[in-house]
């Protein structure tokens, strides 16, 4: 028996390397703790040339004897790799040959892979074989098919499967209506949501907090101030606390609002909710005002942005690197570029630890307002302050200043790029004038053309206002005649 069995292992392990891809890597197909039928499900699974069917064809030639375990790791190692639909037909042709030997758990397993790999078709098709086989359906197996569904645009099917949860043998408990509650309103349809909660008021107990702060995120989604404000009002009447989080939710539904219809309401609106919230003894932080300024900043809102960041450090509340952030972006993008440097240098004296995202960002916005010294000199600031990532800063300096006919400091950037190790995605081809275009702006021959043909219209027809003289003159001189 022992012979046999090697000669069945030989003779799997030499199919395999004779199916084996070149495009894979290596260790997918070297790794001596997988057994070799597993590596074979993988490589047919993963690899099979043609159409469906001939993968179908090819598994039931393989002969390998299926186990739900062995059907579970192909599913989890193939599922980042393998295309779905190439997946799924293995799966059914699994089914198909275990019978009924796939426990529920393997197949709730498996919609899970499907739904987070937002296959919709999958899905309809396993929840179909769930209920034709009445099987039951795990709690945590329909969040994830709510949460997906809705993201897909389904909302319709999401609340379908709710209300005929019991066809899968799965309760409509306070885990599932807070899952769908918190589906739906993740995408804005709180509307929706409500309707859910009114109809299943008996099995929220417990979950109200919960589920009242995702209505109120539906409704800031939507962008909608009065329903957000009818939220907040049920919490208190239900004496729910209002936190931090309930009122960052509010005060980004106000802004958001505020910032489209009546943006000159942004700060004092803003600092209203901000005055209720320490009626309430809720201190604003720095998320708050980071959403107010956000808002000002997209309405470019200098000088109300500058007085907001000050009267966050008058009121105890330390601004982050987001805040000074977005206020130095509204002074770049608005041409204020020395108090925008002031801004820079005021975060490095105060000590306060900046990303790489924000030297990236500003760096942009210095480029792509033309301002390409300003950009070098805070790319020098951020090599002293030693934060790294340096390379997408290289690969965006470098094709400008290209661009610009400067090719003599692109190359020292490149230089010093590659002496640093900095991996550039960038093109050489960029360093060669012969190669890159260079941009010449062509506004001066333009206004030299303009003032020629103004110059020439004068010339060639006498003026409305020399006309108007004239017949003035002629007047005068009738007026006279007359008299006389």
């Amino acid at each position: 028996m022992l012979w046999r069995k090697a000669a069945c292992e030989v003779s799997l392990l030499r199919a395999f390397y004779a199916h084996r891809p070149k495009h894979l890597p290596f260790a997918l197909y070297t790794m001596s703790h997988h057994p070799p039928e597993l590596q074979l499900l993988c490589n047919l699974v993963l690899n099979t040339i043609g159409s469906l069917d001939d993968l179908e064809s090819s598994l039931n030639k393989c002969g390998i004897l299926l186990r739900s375990s062995l059907v579970m790791q192909v599913i989890d190692l193939c599922k980042d790799e393998s295309l779905t639909r190439r997946l799924l037909r293995f799966f059914t042709w699994s089914c198909k040959n275990l019978n009924s030997g796939l426990e529920d758990k393997d197949l709730n397993h498996a919609i899970r892979v499907f739904a987070e790999k937002k296959d919709y078709r999958a899905i309809h098709i396993l929840l179909s074989d769930f209920r034709n086989q009445e099987r039951v359906l795990e709690a945590e197996t329909f969040c994830v098919v709510a949460d997906i569904l809705v993201k897909l645009g389904r909302e319709d099917d999401a609340l379908g499967i709710f209300k005929n949860l019991h066809l899968f043998k799965c309760p409509q408990d306070k885990v599932t209506v807070t899952a769908i509650i918190t589906a739906l309103c993740a995408k804005g349809h709180a509307r929706r949501a409500e309707g859910v909660v009114w109809h299943q008021k008996d099995k929220i107990s417990g979950a109200e907090s919960c589920i009242y702060k995702a209505l109120l995120y539906g409704w800031s989604v939507q962008e909608n101030v009065k329903e957000a404000r009818r939220i907040l009002q049920e919490m208190k009447s239900k004496k729910i606390l209002h936190d931090l989080y309930c009122y960052n939710t509010f005060l980004r539904c106000l802004c958001e609002s505020k910032l489209k219809h009546n943006p000159s309401g942004l700060v004092p609106e803003a600092l209203n909710v901000m005055v209720e919230m320490r009626s309430y003894k809720i201190v604003p932080n720095s998320v708050s005002y980071n959403i107010l300024l956000s808002c000002l900043v997209r309405a470019r809102r200098v000088k109300e942005s500058i007085k907001i960041l000050d009267s966050m450090k008058r009121s105890g509340c330390a601004p982050d690197w987001v805040s000074y952030y977005l206020v130095a972006r509204v002074l770049y993008l608005t041409g204020r570029f020395g108090k925008g440097n002031q801004i820079v240098d005021q975060i490095m004296e105060e000590g306060l630890l900046l990303p790489p995202k924000f030297y990236h960002d500003l760096i942009g916005v210095l480029c792509g307002v033309e301002r390409v010294h300003y950009a070098l000199e805070l790319f020098e600031r951020m090599k002293r302050s030693s934060v790294g990532g340096y390379g997408p800063v290289y690969d965006i300096l470098i094709p400008k200043l290209c661009s610009g006919g400067d090719f003599a400091t692109g190359k020292e950037l490149w230089d010093e790029a590659v002496k640093m190790g900095v991996t550039l995605s960038c093109s050489s081809n960029v360093l060669d004038p012969t190669l890159h275009k260079v941009f010449v702006p062509n506004r001066k021959e333009e206004e030299v053309r303009l003032t020629d043909s103004k110059a020439e219209i004068r010339k060639s027809s006498p003026t409305k206002i020399g006309k108007n003289k004239k017949i003035a003159s002629k007047k005068q001189n009738r007026k006279i005649t007359g008299n006389a």
